[in-house]
């Protein structure tokens, strides 16, 4: 096991870059580093402890992505973790890098508005179309493909994009 031969630090960070790569199910060109959903990872007597936030209470993808983490550390011969939820403080789309929102953006879903936008400010939300970068666009149902996305469309080119909710 590869565990006993790496520094607690290091085992530390080792399991971190492992479980960073894993991807989230329901969009996957993000990781769980990218969307902010991988909080830490401790080493402890016991092993290895992750702790995810959801996006969103109640969201699907969670126990998905709660497998997906004990496999990938598993294959690493890192041990079997145990994987902890933490649902305080709240994710906020905050916590997602700026490399997960262009990776939302060129996959054709326009990335969450940051906190500091003009809907913070006054309530008016100004999305951008992922495909031409107009921001003439229009909210068309607040559900989209799940349920952290709604639908939008472009009135520039016509075409219909989720948008990733702000939390």
């Amino acid at each position: 096991m590869v565990t006993a031969t790496l520094s607690p630090a290091d085992l530390r960070q080792r399991a971190w870059d492992v479980a960073a790569r894993v991807v989230d199910p329901e969009i996957p060109v993000l990781t769980i580093a990218d969307l902010g959903v991988l909080r830490e990872v401790n080493v402890t007597d016991g092993g290895i402890e992750v702790a995810i936030t959801p996006t969103y209470s109640g969201c699907p993808a969670m126990n998905m992505i709660a497998l997906e983490i004990e496999l990938a550390l598993e294959r690493e011969g890192l041990g079997r973790p145990k994987i902890r939820t933490v649902l305080s403080p709240a994710w906020t789309t905050d916590w997602m890098s700026e490399d997960g929102r262009r990776k939302l953006r060129e996959y054709g879903i326009a990335p969450p508005l940051a906190s500091s936008s003009r809907r913070a400010l006054f309530g008016v939300q100004e999305v951008a179309c992922p495909q031409c970068g107009s921001i003439d666009t229009e909210l068309i149902s607040e559900f989209g493909s799940t349920s952290c996305k709604a639908l939008w469309r472009c009135r520039a080119c016509r075409e219909p994009f989720d948008y990733f909710k702000c939390h």
